[in-house]
């Protein structure tokens, strides 16, 4: 557990389908492992799945080596091309991975890694089978006795499962428990949904793009509060997130201060980069700049400000010693009515569609379900 303050933050690399080490997804995840490596501030590192196209101890060959260099823990799962050999033997022997499921508190949460892919037949079998399912209703329950928020990781949305009742079973199960955060990948495109209990966020693949350009997903749960932003690759640092208040889109506790806002409110934020932050400081709808201050081994930049009856957004910027500049956004709610409402757990029925400034196109072109056609 981190030891550091109560905000979990970790990056999101997207299915590498990774081919062979001179291909450009191959070269692309070494870049971002160094990006990765640059910056202070972040708890782990999370490959959702989909990590050799073949499933060969080759193909692991190149993702371990990617791997290796990586200077924070690394939580990898399955997809379903990690089957595509006929089971999870390269996989387990290749990434010398954690066996799954397994649990882990990380920062006052408590975060759960699942396998959809080794108890389903291949292809897009989506399972969890009944004891993983026991495990994670248990795992679920103990950690609201303990009085901890999850997250889930897994391959992609509850709704995709195929086992008789295992997509209702844990779409209820995440909607009625303190699970903040389900976090996927298999879209190929990234996503973001809230169902008004549980936000569900989907990352661009890396090896097999869709849309945009290549990067990746930063995600934190900070006090139960959601934020998320993707990271082009080419984008220079430094990179900001807001962690606090919520944006209205991604509201979901209407008891919680820091989801439906009052008069005064503090402003959370991480910046990420390879050299030292120089000024960091929030403006509410274009009016003047306020400094953001962090304190000593806090990650976060705090401001109390001021939140009248007809403010809309905040920014937050903040500039290095590099020269380098960069800003984050969110439009907080002072109605609790304007939390989203679901309109079908564990799917994306609630994705918010396009959302730029945080990376979502809207496009949802993929190979999932739910996705259009190319």
């Amino acid at each position: 557990m981190s030891a550091r303050d109560d905000i979990l933050a970790f990056a999101h690399i997207g299915d590498l389908h990774i081919t062979d080490a001179d291909a450009p997804n191959a070269r692309d995840f070494a870049t971002i492992v160094d990006q990765i490596n640059a910056a202070d501030g972040l708890d782990f590192v999370y490959l959702p799945g989909d990590n050799a196209d073949n499933g060969t101890p080759a193909q692991y060959a190149v993702v371990r080596a990617g791997l290796d260099r990586l200077t924070l823990p690394v939580h990898v799962i399955t997809g379903d091309h990690d089957v595509e050999g006929g089971g999870l033997d390269a996989f387990y022997a290749g990434l010398d991975a954690r066996r799954l499921p397994y649990a882990t508190d990380v920062s006052g949460l408590r975060c759960l890694f699942l396998d959809m892919s080794g108890p389903g037949s291949g292809g897009p079998d989506f399972r969890l089978g009944p004891d993983q399912l026991a495990w994670l209703e248990g795992e679920v329950q103990g950690a609201e006795r303990d009085g901890f928020d999850c997250a889930l990781f897994m391959h992609t949305y509850p709704a995709d499962l195929k086992g008789d009742g295992e997509a209702t079973r844990v779409a209820h199960l995440v909607s009625g428990s303190r699970v903040r955060l389900v976090e996927m990948g298999h879209t190929h495109y990234n996503e973001l949904a809230n169902d008004g209990r549980t936000v569900f966020a989907a990352t661009r693949s890396t090896g097999q793009i869709e849309e945009g350009p290549v990067g990746y997903a930063v995600a934190a749960i900070d006090r139960g509060v959601v934020s998320w932003r993707f990271k082009e690759l080419a984008r220079p640092w430094p990179f900001v997130l807001v962690t606090a208040p919520a944006d209205r889109r991604l509201a979901h506790d209407a008891a919680d201060a820091e989801h439906i806002v009052g008069d005064t409110i503090e402003v959370r934020a991480l910046v990420l980069g390879e050299t030292p932050v120089t000024a960091c400081e929030v403006s509410v709808d274009g009016g003047p700049w306020q400094a953001m201050e962090r304190a000593e081994g806090d990650r976060r930049h705090r401001a109390r400000i001021a939140w009248g009856p007809r403010a809309r957004r905040l920014v937050v910027r903040a500039f290095d010693a590099a020269g380098g500049t960069d800003a984050d956004a969110v439009e907080p709610t002072g109605d609790a009515a304007g939390i989203p409402a679901s309109k079908g757990l564990g799917s994306d029925a609630d994705a918010l569609g396009a959302w730029p400034e945080k990376g979502l196109l809207g496009t949802q072109l993929g190979p999932n379900r739910n996705g259009r056609p190319w």
